[in-house]
């Protein structure tokens, strides 16, 4: 990814497309905003007005059974929140997407799921509740 805005902003179509879940559409909306010159212009008032563009690099640590896997949340999760489930995820390898797909390795179940549930019986996909997503992540009870 990219570790500045500046060098989002020199980015090109074929680099962004490469980039996981970002397709052409997308791709070429981000070129053809970083090309207009109102976008620039406050970017740049923003800059003068000392707003950081920085990427914080977060630390991976990688876990053998979250690396590569995809996940999606459905429910209310009880223990955390829909982005601390997301960032702890990201952070041990894994990603989260937003629907239930043949590619999902697991679908982590909160109180009251929805449809994604059924979408994961469905395929066979395997299933977690929060405790065993605990043990996974080596939270203590």
């Amino acid at each position: 990814h990219f570790e500045s805005l500046d060098e989002l902003m020199k980015a090109k179509y074929e680099d962004l497309e490469k980039i996981n879940e970002i397709g052409p559409r997308i791709a070429q909306s981000v070129v053809t905003f970083f090309q207009q010159k109102q976008n620039l212009e406050v970017i740049e008032k923003l800059r003068k007005a000392g707003v950081n563009f920085r990427s914080e690099v977060r630390k991976v640590e990688e876990k053998e059974e979250f690396k590569g896997k995809v996940f999606v949340l459905t429910g209310k999760l009880s223990s955390f929140t829909r982005d601390e489930a997301t960032e702890i995820i990201e952070r041990l390898g894994g990603r989260v997407t937003s629907s239930v797909s043949r590619s999902t390795d697991y679908v982590l179940v909160g109180e009251d799921p929805g449809s994604k549930l059924d979408a994961a019986r469905r395929y066979g996909i395997r299933t977690i509740n929060e405790e065993e997503f605990k043990k996974m992540i080596g939270m203590k009870k």
